[in-house]
């Protein structure tokens, strides 16, 4: 599969990524609707946000620059690489 390059496919995936969010956070909150699961739910989105940007920016920019991550399975290879260099 090529990389996707056109600009307005990539906006769609992304406006779908949001829809997905949006949709799912409302489904969660009306199957439960606690203010205890909507602040788990803000926080697992938030964390999860963090965490991809932290995989995918932090790590190659402050961390290793050589390294380029297609995906979390890359990113779990690069740290068993790594835990292996250090022995």
């Amino acid at each position: 599969m090529s990389d996707l390059a056109n600009r307005k496919l990539i906006y769609l995936k992304g406006f779908l990524f949001l829809v997905g969010i949006l949709l799912s956070a409302l489904i969660i909150l009306l199957e439960h609707p606690q203010w205890k699961v909507a602040l788990l739910l803000a926080a697992v989105i938030w964390c999860s946000a963090r965490f991809y940007y932290f995989v995918f920016y932090v790590i190659e920019h402050y961390v290793d620059d050589q390294y380029k991550f297609s995906g979390l399975v890359s990113f779990i290879r690069y740290l068993l690489q790594q835990k292996g260099a250090k022995k």
